[in-house]
């Protein structure tokens, strides 16, 4: 068993993500103080805002679903209180909302998990904002940033593999990559997402486009071909995210109208 200086480190180091939760409901103390644990995150201007559902068919069947939302129009009611008026442009609000509520979910995550809770994170949401926005009759100025399922694991999966720490740490200066470097963190992630069947466990193998044959297997489907099917196929015209920016309120390209 390895050794960790604190519980705190253990349990970062020991986050995985859940998919298969029992039954049992976390009480409302649990779910205040995982969101208050989220408050507590470093903060611009606490842009940020969490939806809560425990009804209906959530993923996992997860008896919480959480939605972590850039929230500019509470800061406007705090600021139209104080007699001012929101200025900056909306790709700066929405990049420094990202931050707070990036930072409160991941603190929601570590707060859940101290406490015997899993979760999943479900980076969806943006893409599909607009049903958000009905299902809770959100104003403007509100961005579905990312959706959280949580609750009482059912299972006790083995954590993710990473990169190796030399391709994440670079002191001083950002390096030129060798195979030296390439070649062993290609073959860390692959190797340990095979290792534990993660693709054909989760039938999660990403089709080609186009009529390219598909030599790859769930044998030989690792992290790295699955990464790369996914940013080299999807989301090349930026239209779809753009037009959920601006049902949410938010305007990127000042010239671009519906």
């Amino acid at each position: 068993m390895p050794e960790y200086p604190n519980s705190v480190v253990k349990t970062l180091l020991n986050h995985k993500s859940i998919r298969s939760y029992i039954e049992k409901e976390p009480s409302d103390d649990i779910v205040e103080t995982v969101v208050r644990a989220g408050q507590q995150a470093p903060f611009v201007s606490q842009m940020y805002s969490v939806l809560l559902t425990r009804k209906g068919d959530l993923p996992f069947d997860a008896p919480l679903l959480f939605t972590i939302c850039v929230d500019i129009h509470k800061l406007e009611t705090v600021m139209n209180a104080r007699d001012w008026e929101v200025k900056t442009n909306d790709l700066s609000l929405l990049l420094f909302g990202i931050e707070d509520a990036s930072l409160m979910a991941e603190n929601m995550v570590i707060a859940g998990e101290s406490m015997g809770l899993g979760s999943c994170f479900l980076g969806m949401a943006p893409y599909y904002a607009d049903k958000i926005i009905d299902d809770y009759d959100l104003p403007e100025k509100i961005f579905p940033l990312v959706q959280l399922a949580m609750g009482y694991p059912e299972e006790d999966k083995p954590t993710r593999p990473r990169y190796p720490l030399d391709f994440v740490l670079f002191e001083d200066e950002y390096p030129e990559f060798d195979a030296d470097q390439i070649k062993p963190a290609i073959d860390k992630m692959d190797e340990g997402y095979m290792s534990q069947d993660y693709y054909e466990e989760n039938d999660a193998k990403i089709p080609l486009q186009g009529d390219e044959k598909d030599e790859y297997t769930y044998e030989n489907y690792g992290w790295t071909e699955h990464i790369s099917r996914k940013w080299g196929q999807w989301y090349e015209n930026p239209e779809d995210i753009l037009k959920q920016f601006r049902k949410c309120g938010f305007n990127i390209c000042p010239d671009k109208e519906d």
